[in-house]
């Protein structure tokens, strides 16, 4: 098998533009443009950078988080429209693997996406993260067994999870079993309750990412984004709300497959990329030291039953025949947003 080289990575530390599609996909071309001029191969980005996360939904009973979100609803992004096509675009152009994360709208509901993009321009990943987190719950539904995914590329075998996935043993045993060597930890600022929770601070949240990169034996591209005091002083209009959110909230990092950090962290209140070099010696070394999904495992102790088939909301019998005709039928059809899949994105170039 041929060695692959060492590869220069790139992490974001940013603020969306908060609630507006555009101005935030503008953004983003520009950074992805920023770490392939700087040398990297490969960017990833914090969870739900496009339109910024709801931080609403933290700070406010359900009833009046709804009175954000048309506006929300209005500025999240559709799989194969205009702005995922631009940022397939920017990808090609500058020659880079993009790892963005994106309030994904479908039909008539919200998902909390992260989206894959090759040097290209073809998405590798379109996933959905499978259990949103507490209040998420009030704003996004949930992906399933086919969002759990490792693409073997050039640069390696990638692959990507949102915040408190990372917390979910077997979903990181999935993950783990693949072989994932570089993965993208996508995290929102660490900016909400940092008088009241521990656990939704930049110590657990580097605890949790630095340990996924050591039971995993990977790098990991853990990327947060910042609260900028505009959106602070937009969603907070009572004292018992700024109580609960400040401004900045950054907390980036790159992780190698030893849980080591590899670079000097970005002040919390501050933009920009962090960036380190990827070495497959170092990973080699670290799996044969424990590989939990092979050598180090004991699948006549404990194994994972894992399901990657689609949940789908509804089969539509009509969409291709029945299901005993020659023509196909359900058992057959293609995956659609009929039957709740995620539809086959169409090529950059369109």
């Amino acid at each position: 098998m041929k060695k692959k080289p060492n590869v220069k990575v790139a992490c974001v530390q940013a603020a969306p533009v908060y609630f507006d599609l555009e101005k935030t996909v503008e953004k983003g071309i520009r950074l992805i443009a920023e770490a392939a001029r700087n040398g990297a191969r490969y960017v990833g980005f914090p969870e739900v950078w496009i339109p910024g996360y709801p931080l609403f939904a933290w700070l406010n009973a359900p009833i009046v988080s709804l009175l954000h979100m048309p506006a929300y609803r209005d500025n999240a992004l559709v799989v194969g429209g205009e702005h995922d096509l631009a940022l397939r675009r920017a990808a090609r152009e500058h020659g880079i693997y993009v790892c963005m994360g994106y309030a994904e709208l479908s039909g008539g509901s919200l998902y909390m996406g992260q989206m894959l993009i090759s040097p290209e321009g073809e998405p590798l990943i379109v996933r959905r993260k499978v259990k949103p987190t507490l209040a998420e719950r009030c704003v996004f539904g949930e992906g399933d067994g086919t969002h759990l995914k490792v693409v073997d590329t050039e640069i390696g075998r990638l692959g990507a999870l949102n915040c408190w996935e990372h917390l979910q043993p077997l979903l990181k045993y999935a993950m783990y079993a693949q072989n994932e060597q570089i993965h993208t930890a996508s995290w929102p600022a660490l900016a909400l309750y940092k008088e009241q929770s521990y656990a939704l601070g930049k110590e657990a949240t580097w605890a949790v990412s630095q340990t996924y990169a050591l039971e995993g034996q990977c790098y990991v591209l853990a990327s947060t984004m910042n609260a900028t005091p505009e959106v602070v002083e937009m969603l907070c209009d009572t004292a018992e709300k700024r109580a609960y959110l400040a401004p900045g909230g950054g907390a980036s990092m790159i992780f190698g497959p030893d849980g080591a950090p590899l670079c000097e962290p970005i002040p919390h209140d501050q933009e920009g990329i962090l960036y380190a070099e990827v070495s497959f010696d170092a990973i080699g070394i670290a799996k044969t030291t424990a590989d939990p999904a092979g050598h180090y495992a004991r699948p006549d102790v404990a194994r994972l039953l894992l399901n990657t088939a689609p949940a789908r909301r509804v089969v539509f019998m009509d969409c291709g025949g029945s299901p005993d005709s020659d023509g196909g039928g359900a058992d057959e059809c293609e995956a659609c947003e009929s039957c709740g899949a995620l539809p086959e994105p169409p090529a950059a170039s369109e």
